[in-house]
């Protein structure tokens, strides 16, 4: 079920008169919350709840057994177990066929010719947003970093609330049950907050990133030409656009849905086009998974602890496996060691070049210069080979290409969009977007609203898939 959906909006309708009008105990409205969670998951791939079910019984069983056994060893054992069934599944599911093809090229440079079963395999959508959000919680017991959440009915909803099932935020538990534990009930503020909330996160999805930016990065992504650089770089632009308002709504309809409940979830997006360099983006893109990854991969293999040569590879080893984590394809890996690359080189030049921080427009230049290099990673993210990939950056850096395919209108609208989207995000980078809502004149807001609310009207979508769905 998709947010920007008419069946999401009655379904979420029905979620709330039954959370605040039916006379339900708290634990009756969590109980309902969680079958809500299921029937919005199951209505997508009902066997797949399976999945679920068994993450949520193995986790739930392995933490509670990491409380109570005291031997090292066995505590081992139940960490491990939880690990290996959560990534067992993650890797069948979603890194399957990769294995495989990679296997055959691989006895393949032997001389031996092996042709591997052809899997018909599902991906479960949102795998791997839950499976590392229930290994956190393994983890986090094992350290005993946090304690095991009160009953399995709350582990249970931790692990399927609706909000944030299927594209994040990747939540700790520590942050999420417990407030399950009372009864929770938005404030009139809190409600209208949220609503507003999800409005944007809407009109971000099925304004900017369907009906703007998609149409013009298919076009070029799926063009066989060798296309001027104009077109090629308004082509990663509009993808650039496209994942950031996409992923971003996304993220700001969870939150929101979940602020309407009464819930907080934490903030995905910090304004990341508007970054000063690449250690600062990935504090503002995606931040729940680059928390985990620093967290639970980063700082495990000895962070910046251990000497520079081996905080390099390091760096290097977190974003190639975040790469892979975004999609079992080589040119995920390949824009993971692109990452990994520029914080290596940011790290160098930080130790070896002093930078005045309060200079505006070197900051300005940082900024673009960082946007610039994203971008260039993009190629990669969006392209479906190798070879695609290649022909796209060569006519980006006039190394090839005389065709133009896109109109003046898409050329003129996309870059002035992302030359304001830059400026705006560079602008308020050290604001929260719910501080800029709060400082707004009453009248500015609504006016605001209502325009928000007419582009979801009017704009004709047939409302596509949420990008981070497929990882």
């Amino acid at each position: 079920m998709l947010f920007n959906s008419l069946g999401f909006l009655v379904f979420f309708a029905i979620v709330l008169a039954l959370y605040y009008l039916a006379p339900l105990s708290w634990k009756g409205k969590k109980v309902m919350l969680l079958l809500a969670s299921y029937l919005f998951y199951g209505l997508w791939n009902p066997p797949l709840i399976a999945l679920l079910w068994i993450s949520t019984i193995i986790d739930w069983t392995a933490g509670n057994m990491l409380m109570k056994v005291e031997t090292k060893a066995k505590r081992r054992f139940w960490l491990i177990l939880s690990i290996c069934v959560n990534l067992g599944f993650l890797c069948f599911f979603k890194y399957g066929n990769f294995l495989l093809e990679n296997f055959q090229y691989v006895v393949g440079l032997f001389g031996m010719d092996y042709t591997p079963p052809k899997w018909d395999i599902l991906l479960p959508m949102g795998i791997s947003f839950y499976t590392f959000q229930t290994m956190s919680y393994t983890i986090d017991l094992y350290n005993r970093k946090i304690k095991p959440a009160r009953t399995f009915l709350d582990f249970a909803l931790y692990v399927t609330f609706f909000p944030q099932l299927v594209a994040g935020p990747i939540v700790r538990s520590n942050d999420l049950v417990p407030q399950f534990y009372e009864a929770k009930r938005a404030t009139e503020k809190m409600f209208f907050l949220g609503l507003l909330l999800l409005t944007i996160g809407l009109f971000e999805k099925t304004v900017f990133a369907d009906s703007i930016f998609s149409p013009v990065a298919d076009e070029v992504f799926g063009s066989s030409d060798k296309l001027m650089a104009l077109d090629a770089w308004t082509g990663v632009l509009a993808f650039s656009g496209q994942i950031f308002f996409d992923f971003a709504g996304y993220s700001l309809c969870a939150i929101g849905i979940a602020m309407m409940l009464g819930f907080h979830l934490p903030d995905n997006f910090r304004y990341p086009y508007g970054s000063i360099g690449f250690s600062d983006l990935w504090q503002r893109w995606h931040i729940s998974l680059s928390s985990w990854l620093r967290d639970y991969l980063y700082v495990p293999l000895g962070g910046n602890k251990i000497g520079v040569k081996r905080t390099y590879v390091n760096l290097m080893l977190t974003m190639l496996l975040g790469g892979l984590w975004h999609g079992a394809s080589w040119t995920f890996v390949l824009w993971g060691f692109l990452h990994g690359f520029y914080l290596i080189v940011e790290r160098l030049l930080r130790g070896r070049i002093k930078i005045n921080g309060t200079n505006t427009l070197l900051n300005v230049f940082l900024a673009f210069l960082t946007f610039t290099c994203v971008n260039i990673t993009w190629v990669f993210f969006r392209a479906r080979s190798f070879e695609e990939a290649w022909n796209l950056l060569k006519s980006m850096f006039f190394i090839q290409g005389s065709k133009s395919i896109l109109i003046t209108n898409h050329l003129v609208l996309v870059l002035g969009l992302m030359s304001i989207v830059f400026v705006t995000q560079f602008a308020m980078r050290k604001q929260s977007l719910v501080g800029v809502i709060e400082k707004m004149p009453k009248s500015m807001l609504i006016l605001l609203w209502a325009l928000m609310l007419f582009g979801l009207m009017t704009v004709q979508t047939s409302g596509q898939q949420f990008i981070y769905f497929q990882f």
